[in-house]
Protein backbone atom coordinates (compact mmCIF):
# COMPACT_ATOMS: atom_id res chain seq x y z
CA UNK A 1 0.00 0.00 0.00
CA UNK A 2 1.46 3.57 -1.31
CA UNK A 3 0.18 6.54 0.36
CA UNK A 4 1.12 10.18 -1.15
CA UNK A 5 2.86 12.55 1.17
CA UNK A 6 4.21 14.76 -1.05
CA UNK A 7 2.82 15.67 -4.63
CA UNK A 8 4.64 17.03 -7.20
CA UNK A 9 3.49 20.82 -6.37
CA UNK A 10 4.24 19.79 -2.79
CA UNK A 11 7.75 19.06 -4.27
CA UNK A 12 8.09 22.24 -6.24
CA UNK A 13 7.26 24.63 -3.39
CA UNK A 14 9.22 22.59 -0.45
CA UNK A 15 12.23 23.03 -3.43
CA UNK A 16 11.58 27.11 -3.58
CA UNK A 17 11.89 27.01 0.34
CA UNK A 18 14.88 25.35 0.65
CA UNK A 19 16.37 27.80 -2.02
CA UNK A 20 15.13 30.62 -0.62
CA UNK A 21 16.59 29.54 2.42
CA UNK A 22 20.07 28.46 1.62
CA UNK A 23 20.17 32.03 -0.20
CA UNK A 24 19.49 33.74 2.99
CA UNK A 25 21.98 31.42 5.00
CA UNK A 26 24.66 32.03 1.94
CA UNK A 27 24.27 35.54 0.42
CA UNK A 28 27.46 36.89 1.53
CA UNK A 29 29.44 33.55 -0.35
CA UNK A 30 30.50 34.13 -3.85
CA UNK A 31 30.19 30.59 -4.65
CA UNK A 32 28.35 27.29 -3.04
CA UNK A 33 28.84 23.78 -3.68
CA UNK A 34 25.88 22.04 -3.87
CA UNK A 35 26.69 18.23 -3.16
CA UNK A 36 23.69 15.83 -4.36
CA UNK A 37 24.26 11.87 -3.23
CA UNK A 38 23.93 10.43 -6.20
CA UNK A 39 20.57 9.55 -7.99
CA UNK A 40 17.71 11.21 -6.57
CA UNK A 41 20.15 13.42 -3.64
CA UNK A 42 21.38 15.05 -6.95
CA UNK A 43 18.36 15.03 -8.85
CA UNK A 44 17.31 17.24 -5.70
CA UNK A 45 20.47 19.11 -5.94
CA UNK A 46 19.72 20.16 -9.80
CA UNK A 47 16.20 21.28 -8.49
CA UNK A 48 17.53 23.20 -6.10
CA UNK A 49 20.37 24.80 -7.88
CA UNK A 50 17.41 26.13 -10.58
CA UNK A 51 15.55 27.78 -7.81
CA UNK A 52 18.59 29.39 -6.51
CA UNK A 53 19.21 30.60 -10.48
CA UNK A 54 15.59 32.38 -10.57
CA UNK A 55 16.54 34.19 -6.97
CA UNK A 56 19.63 34.52 -6.81
CA UNK A 57 23.26 35.63 -9.00
CA UNK A 58 25.21 33.19 -6.71
CA UNK A 59 27.79 31.06 -8.79
CA UNK A 60 26.45 27.92 -7.94
CA UNK A 61 28.35 24.63 -8.85
CA UNK A 62 26.34 20.77 -8.50
CA UNK A 63 28.79 18.13 -7.26
CA UNK A 64 27.89 14.53 -7.28
CA UNK A 65 28.46 12.54 -4.40
CA UNK A 66 28.60 9.02 -5.30
CA UNK A 67 28.31 6.46 -1.52
CA UNK A 68 27.96 2.93 -1.36
CA UNK A 69 24.86 2.55 0.75
CA UNK A 70 25.05 -0.82 1.15
CA UNK A 71 28.66 -0.19 2.83
CA UNK A 72 28.77 3.58 3.80
CA UNK A 73 32.83 2.71 4.85
CA UNK A 74 33.82 2.20 0.99
CA UNK A 75 35.34 5.49 -0.49
CA UNK A 76 32.99 7.93 -1.05
CA UNK A 77 34.06 9.75 -4.28
CA UNK A 78 32.75 13.19 -5.85
CA UNK A 79 32.46 14.65 -9.32
CA UNK A 80 34.68 17.42 -8.78
CA UNK A 81 37.79 17.73 -7.24
CA UNK A 82 38.69 18.58 -3.24
CA UNK A 83 40.54 21.86 -4.13
CA UNK A 84 37.16 22.73 -5.94
CA UNK A 85 35.13 23.01 -2.64
CA UNK A 86 38.08 23.81 -0.58
CA UNK A 87 37.42 26.88 1.55
CA UNK A 88 34.33 27.31 -0.25
CA UNK A 89 30.36 26.83 1.37
CA UNK A 90 28.75 23.71 0.72
CA UNK A 91 25.45 22.03 1.16
CA UNK A 92 25.11 17.89 0.97
CA UNK A 93 22.24 17.15 -0.14
CA UNK A 94 19.89 14.37 0.31
CA UNK A 95 16.03 13.16 -0.35
CA UNK A 96 15.31 11.31 2.19
CA UNK A 97 17.13 11.57 5.56
CA UNK A 98 16.27 7.75 6.95
CA UNK A 99 18.96 6.20 10.01
CA UNK A 100 21.37 8.99 8.76
CA UNK A 101 23.76 6.65 7.67
CA UNK A 102 24.43 8.06 4.22
CA UNK A 103 24.69 11.83 5.55
CA UNK A 104 26.67 11.19 8.22
CA UNK A 105 29.20 9.31 5.92
CA UNK A 106 28.68 12.34 3.49
CA UNK A 107 29.40 14.78 6.11
CA UNK A 108 32.40 12.87 7.31
CA UNK A 109 34.02 12.80 3.77
CA UNK A 110 33.85 16.68 3.34
CA UNK A 111 35.13 17.31 6.91
CA UNK A 112 38.78 16.61 5.53
CA UNK A 113 38.88 19.91 3.40
CA UNK A 114 38.72 23.35 5.13
CA UNK A 115 35.34 24.67 4.44
CA UNK A 116 33.54 27.77 4.71
CA UNK A 117 30.19 26.71 5.74
CA UNK A 118 28.62 23.33 5.53
CA UNK A 119 25.59 22.88 5.56
CA UNK A 120 23.00 19.49 4.92
CA UNK A 121 19.60 19.61 3.13
CA UNK A 122 17.03 17.03 2.82
CA UNK A 123 13.37 16.92 1.50
CA UNK A 124 11.97 14.67 3.84
CA UNK A 125 13.43 13.84 7.41
CA UNK A 126 11.91 10.93 8.95
CA UNK A 127 13.32 11.50 12.72
CA UNK A 128 14.32 7.81 12.92
CA UNK A 129 17.73 8.22 13.58
CA UNK A 130 21.23 5.80 14.14
CA UNK A 131 23.63 8.90 14.43
CA UNK A 132 23.66 12.33 15.56
CA UNK A 133 23.14 14.23 12.33
CA UNK A 134 20.39 16.94 11.37
CA UNK A 135 18.88 18.61 8.33
CA UNK A 136 19.76 22.21 8.50
CA UNK A 137 17.29 22.13 5.54
CA UNK A 138 14.17 19.83 5.26
CA UNK A 139 10.65 20.36 3.22
CA UNK A 140 9.01 17.70 5.46
CA UNK A 141 9.31 16.46 8.81
CA UNK A 142 7.80 13.37 9.27
CA UNK A 143 7.95 10.60 12.07
CA UNK A 144 7.32 6.94 10.91
CA UNK A 145 7.52 3.73 12.05
CA UNK A 146 10.59 1.87 11.71
CA UNK A 147 9.05 -0.75 9.23
CA UNK A 148 7.62 1.95 7.23
CA UNK A 149 9.72 3.18 3.50
CA UNK A 150 9.65 6.62 2.25
CA UNK A 151 10.57 6.42 -1.60
CA UNK A 152 11.09 10.02 -3.56
CA UNK A 153 10.12 9.43 -7.26
CA UNK A 154 11.76 12.62 -9.38
CA UNK A 155 10.28 12.84 -12.80
CA UNK A 156 9.95 15.25 -15.48
CA UNK A 157 6.50 16.88 -14.40
CA UNK A 158 5.48 14.44 -12.00
CA UNK A 159 7.36 14.19 -9.10
CA UNK A 160 6.44 12.98 -5.67
CA UNK A 161 7.10 10.62 -2.47
CA UNK A 162 4.90 8.01 -0.84
CA UNK A 163 5.19 5.93 2.27
CA UNK A 164 4.91 2.28 1.93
Amino acid sequence: MENIILTNEEIQHKTKRIAYQIYETFVNEEEIILAGISNNGFIFAQKIQAELAKISDLKVTLCEVKINKQNPQDIVTTSISSQHYQNKALVLIDDVLNSGTTLIYGVKHFLEVPLNKFKTAVLVDRNHKKYPVKADFKGLSLSTSLHEHIQVVFEDDNSYAYLS
